[in-house]
């Protein structure tokens, strides 16, 4: 049986995000998303609770988030799991386990543009080393509420 591995999650950037060269070539872009869960707890009173999720973005699709998103962004990442074990500098081993991004979305303000909207980089033939995006940015985002009548479906 093939093993199957999604994660969706929606948040702020922590800090912006790194873009490195591989010794390959490749571009990967390195980024953390806070994540807040409010819940109830058991003496009643509402809870909060922050997790920090470590994302990485591969090729095009990382290269758009470098030159795009910056610390504060609010946005939705889909991807893959991945779990990695590496050595630090200090010698000890470790291990991260991430999401590779696959599909990354702005929510709220076009990066670009600064005046609303939402920007979607959605990816296309992902592999396991690199994801391609399509890089739109519309500029003709109409002001004020959408009027669900008007959607053909």
């Amino acid at each position: 049986m093939r093993g199957f591995s999604k994660a969706i999650i929606t948040g702020n950037l922590t800090r912006d995000p790194e873009l490195r060269t591989t010794t390959s070539g490749s571009s990967v872009c390195s980024f953390s998303v806070a994540v807040n869960r409010t819940f109830k707890g058991n003496d009643g009173e509402n809870k909060e609770e922050v997790s920090y999720i470590d994302c990485v973005a591969w090729g095009k699709l990382g290269e758009v988030i470098a030159q795009y998103a910056k610390k504060g962004s609010s946005v939705l990442v889909s991807g893959r799991l991945s779990q990695r074990s590496f050595e630090g500098k200090d010698g000890v081993k470790r291990s991260r386990t991430e999401i590779v991004a696959e599909d990354f979305n702005f929510i709220g303000a076009n990066p670009a543009s600064r005046d609303g909207g939402s920007y979607n980089s959605s990816s296309s033939n992902a592999s396991n080393t690199e994801t391609s995006a399509s890089v739109d940015i519309p500029t003709d985002i109409p002001e004020g509420e959408v009027d669900l009548s008007e959607i053909p479906f």
